[in-house]
C-alpha cells in the first residue's frame, strides 16, 4: 500500500500533464523524448546507459501539454528524436502515413511477449510501429461496498442492474455515480462503453478508419440515448458538470461515501490508496462495465488506454542501439517488477507467476483483476479522443458534453460528428 501511495501522483498523470521539459541524461548516441511522469522509463534508460557508456541515450522529458506540439514541430524540422513516446492510435498513424516512423519486426523487439489487444493500438496494415512502454489502464467501474450494501444494491453486472442500483442509491440520498463531467473526457468513457456494448467494436473501427458516415450508425444514436437515460434517471446527481477530475473531487465522493460508484481508468486505484487507504482495504470493490444482454458487443471488450508506446523514427542513424534498448530494457523483469510494485499491470503475457508472488492480498486481487480483464479481452479500444485525428478530438468532447447536458438529441450527436469528420 505504501508503494502504491507513493506512485499515485505519477499514475494519475496518465490523464493530465506535468511540468518540464528537462534533460535527464546526455552524451553521444540515440535520443529519446517522453513525458515527465514516466519514471520507470527513466530508470530503464539509466540502466541502459550504465551498460552502454559509449552509446548513451539522451533523454528529454516534457510536460504533457507541451509535448505533442513540440513533437510535431520537431518532425516538421527533421529534428525528431530517435525514440519517441506516444499514445498510438490516430496521432501515431499520422506520422506513419507521412513516412516518419519505422515499422518494427517482431523478432527485432520480441513482440510476442506483449498482449495482442494492446499491440493493436500501434498496428497499421499489419505492421507494428511501437513497443508498449507502460502499464495497461482499462476503464473499470469502482464501487463503495458499504454504500451499496446500505442501499440494498448489488454491484451491477448488466445495464438494467445499473439502473436499478441508481434508483436504490438515490433513495438513500446518495449520488449514484460520481462523475467529473466538467472535464468532459470522463463522460466520454460512458459513450465509449455504451457504443461498444450496443453495436460491437466494429462501429467505431469504421469511424477511426475515416468513414464519417459511421457516426450516423443507429448504435451511436442508441448509445447516446442510454447516456441521456442515465442522466435523466439521476445517475450522476445534480452538479456533475461543476466537478473537475484534476482536483480529486470525484474520487473523494466515492471514498467518503457520498457516491456509490465511479467509472474511471485503473490509475484511480493508486489515487484511492493515497487518499483513503483504509477505504481501499475495507470497502473498495470493482467490476467490469455492465453488459447489455441484447447488445451486439462482446461483454469482454474494454476501453481505455491499452498502453503508451515508444516508436522509432524513420531512417534513424542509431537504429541498432534503439532496437537493443527496446528489446532488452523495455518490459524486462526489472521493469515488470517496478510496475507491479506501483499497482500497475504491464502489458505482457504470462504474468501469473509474478502475480502469485505479490504479498498484499488486496494488491494481488486488484492486479489479477486488471490482468485477466485485458488478457481475456476480445478488443481493447483506445480512448476515442486519442484514437481519432487531433482535429476531431475537440469537436468530440464538445458534443459528448452537449449530449450529456441534453442540449442535443441522440441523433444530432452523430450528425454533428459526421460533419466534423469530413
Amino acid at each position: 500500500m505504501a508503494a502504491l501511495a507513493a506512485a499515485a501522483t505519477a499514475l494519475s498523470l496518465a490523464a493530465c500533464g506535468s511540468s518540464g521539459p528537462s534533460a535527464a541524461s546526455s552524451g553521444k548516441g540515440l535520443t529519446m523524448w517522453v513525458l515527465n511522469d514516466q519514471t520507470t522509463i527513466k530508470e530503464s534508460v539509466e540502466a541502459y546507459n550504465k551498460d552502454h557508456p559509449d552509446e548513451k541515450i539522451t533523454l528529454r522529458m516534457f510536460a504533457n501539454d507541451d509535448y505533442k506540439q513540440k513533437l510535431r514541430v520537431a518532425f516538421g524540422a527533421n529534428q525528431a528524436p530517435d525514440l519517441f513516446f506516444n499514445w498510438g492510435g490516430g496521432a501515431l498513424e499520422d506520422y506513419v502515413k507521412a513516412g516518419k516512423v519505422d515499422a518494427l519486426e517482431s523478432g527485432e523487439v520480441d513482440l510476442p511477449r506483449f498482449m495482442p489487444s494492446v499491440l493493436d493500438s500501434a498496428t497499421l496494415d499489419g505492421k507494428f510501429y511501437g513497443v508498449p512502454a507502460n502499464g495497461i489502464t482499462p476503464v473499470v467501474l469502482y464501487y463503495n461496498k458499504k454504500v451499496l450494501k446500505d442501499a440494498g444494491a448489488e454491484p451491477p453486472k448488466t445495464y438494467d442492474e445499473l439502473l436499478t442500483a441508481v434508483q436504490k442509491l438515490k433513495g438513500e440520498g446518495v449520488t449514484p455515480i460520481s462523475l467529473a463531467a466538467n472535464s468532459k473526457w470522463p463522460t466520454l468513457m460512458y459513450l465509449e462503453y455504451l457504443l461498444d456494448r450496443e453495436g460491437g467494436h466494429t462501429v467505431f473501427e469504421k469511424i477511426a478508419a475515416g468513414d464519417s458516415t459511421a457516426w450516423k450508425d443507429p448504435a451511436v444514436t442508441k448509445a447516446n440515448s442510454r447516456l441521456q437515460e442515465l442522466v435523466e434517471a439521476g445517475a450522476f446527481g445534480g452538479n456533475a458538470s461543476s466537478v473537475g477530475y484534476d482536483q480529486g473531487a470525484a474520487t473523494a465522493l466515492l471514498h467518503t461515501g457520498k457516491a456509490g460508484m465511479e467509472l474511471m481508468g485503473t490509475w484511480e486505484y493508486a489515487n484511492l490508496v493515497k487518499a483513503a487507504p483504509d477505504f481501499v482495504e475495507k470497502d473498495l470493490g470493482y467490476v467490469p462495465f455492465p453488459v447489455l444482454p441484447r447488445g451486439k458487443g462482446d461483454p469482454r471488450n474494454i476501453v481505455g488506454n491499452p498502453s503508451n508506446f515508444l516508436s522509432l523514427k524513420a531512417k534513424s542513424k542509431n537504429k541498432s542501439a534503439a532496437l537493443t534498448y527496446l528489446k532488452d530494457y523495455v518490459m524486462n523483469d526489472a521493469q515488470i517488477d517496478s510496475f507491479l510494485a506501483t499497482g500497475s499491470v504491464p502489458p505482457v503475457n504470462k504474468l501469473e507467476s509474478k502475480l502469485a508472488s505479490v504479498k498484499s492480498p488486496d494488491n494481488k486481487k486488484w492486479l489479477t483483476f486488471v490482468y485477466e480483464l485485458v488478457r481475456d479481452a476480445e478488443n481493447f479500444q483506445l480512448s476515442w479522443d486519442q484514437d481519432l485525428p487531433s482535429d476531431q478530438a475537440d469537436p468530440l468532447l464538445t458534443n459528448v458534453d452537449k449530449s450529456f447536458l441534453r442540449q442535443i438529441d441522440p441523433e444530432q450527436f452523430g450528425v454533428n460528428m459526421s460533419k466534423a469528420a469530413k
